[in-house]
């Protein structure tokens, strides 16, 4: 009888799904909350927080079948708050970085581009490891390195420590096998293809202008590993 309404089987989904994303965002930015109110919490732990719990989000997508269209409708509105808030204290406690950078609205951009390109190829596993490379690889990198970094080189004005881009290849590597092993199984190709896209995302983190990696990481990654499982397992 539900199949003559489809509108009645859609709806309940659609709020399941849009449920399950608030309910993460809430616990992230409670936990974000809690850290800098208890825990007197260093402001770039509070910022990574944020910005790995946020990329997660993007599991939640690929998982639950979100639609392209709120995906992208919310990569939108998170990208002109974010530019707002560069103008306004909408968001400071993720925008004080001590830097100029455009990062957080990047990520936003990326999330978005990468949402419209691989939901519309019905490769969604590709969007989320772009962005979980950034999420995870990027910062773990920014938090080892902050606080173990004690070799450090410079790119385009930019420091760096060769502890956080050893961080920032080990974790990129590490999300990658997991998404490619989940999708295409456990093949000597899989291990290879991890291997090549994690150096090539580590070198992308390395320039950071104005927070460009926060664009070139994910994008990259995600266009990367798509092109090299194409040819290696077609």
């Amino acid at each position: 009888m539900l199949s003559l309404f489809p509108s009645l089987q859609s709806t309940p989904l659609l709020w399941l799904q849009i449920s399950s994303v608030a309910i993460w965002l809430s616990f992230i930015f409670f936990l974000a909350w809690g850290v800098s109110r208890f825990a007197h919490g260093n402001p770039e732990v509070i910022r990574k927080i944020v910005h790995i719990g946020t990329g997660n989000i993007i599991l939640l997508a690929w998982w639950f079948d979100i639609p392209a269209s709120i995906g992208i409708g919310c990569a939108i509105v998170a990208s002109g708050v974010t530019l707002l808030s560069y103008r306004l204290p909408i968001l400071p406690g993720i925008n004080s970085v001590g830097r100029r950078s455009l990062g957080t609205f990047f990520y936003a951009v990326s999330i978005g581009i990468l949402i419209a390109c691989f939901w519309y190829l019905k490769q969604p596993q590709y969007a989320a490891l772009g962005i979980m490379v950034m999420a995870w690889g990027d910062g773990l990198a920014a938090l080892i390195g902050q606080r173990f970094g004690q070799h450090k080189y410079q790119i385009l004005g930019a420091e760096k420590s060769w502890e956080g881009s050893l961080t920032m290849f080990l974790a990129s590597f590490t999300v990658i096998l997991l998404i490619l092993i989940g999708v295409q199984g456990n093949f000597w190709q899989t291990w290879v293809i991890s291997l090549v896209v994690a150096v090539v995302a580590t070198g992308l983190e390395s320039f950071s202008l104005l927070g460009i990696d926060n664009l070139t990481v994910p994008l990259g990654s995600a266009a990367l590993a798509f092109m090299l499982v194409w040819l290696m397992f077609s």
